[in-house]
């Protein structure tokens, strides 16, 4: 029995109307999903993370993924977005879910741009309510740990690396310009292990 040729899988939920086509619409300078029948245009465009390095007192909040990618992976409270949220809500609702966390949000931390992926990663310094934390429906753990005993070299993405390289240079400080996507070093920093002189 033959298999049908790899272009005839299954219509996916993603997948746009057959009556879309990709071209470059009138005015644009690239290809775009065009609807075929009144040229409404799909704009497909980067996803919006926000999360937060939350303290209680010196020691920082973590969450194990319950989840894929990184299942089993050390990261920090962060998702994608929800239409009519801001990202300091969307960073305290995903404390929540993620930890059962309620966090005060203290300043922006970094603002990451991780072109491959399609994501903007927008990341505040928080403090805990309180350190009454739990594992939420996407979370295997979570922990409180002091800095010396962050496992480097489980966490799940290099974002969560740099942040927490990031928290640690602003610690102390009021007054600091929100951090970017690093150089040198720190953005080599993969697989995952503690970067030099934090």
């Amino acid at each position: 029995m033959s298999q049908p040729p790899a272009t005839e899988r299954p219509r996916l939920p993603w997948d746009p109307p057959e009556h879309f086509e990709k071209r470059i619409p009138d005015g644009d300078n690239r290809e775009r999903l065009v609807c075929a029948r009144c040229e409404f245009i799909h704009y497909q465009n980067p996803k919006i993370v926000a999360g937060a390095v939350c303290t209680w007192g010196d020691r920082i909040l973590l969450a194990k993924r319950a989840i894929e990618p990184r299942k089993g992976f050390w990261t920090l409270p962060a998702g994608y977005m929800e239409l009519g949220e801001t990202t300091e809500q969307a960073a305290q609702r995903e404390a929540r879910e993620e930890a059962c966390a309620t966090i005060e949000i203290d300043r922006l931390l970094a603002m990451y741009s991780v072109a491959r992926i399609g994501q903007v990663q927008i990341m505040y310094r928080a403090r805990l309510v309180s350190a009454d934390v739990a594992p939420g429906p996407e979370s295997e753990d979570v922990a409180l740990v002091e800095w010396a005993d962050i496992p480097w070299d489980q966490l799940a993405f290099p974002t969560v690396v740099w942040a927490l390289a990031h928290f640690h240079d602003s610690r102390g400080k009021n007054d600091f310009s929100a951090y970017s996507n690093p150089t040198g070093e720190l953005a080599r920093v993969w697989p995952p292990r503690k970067p030099a002189g934090v």
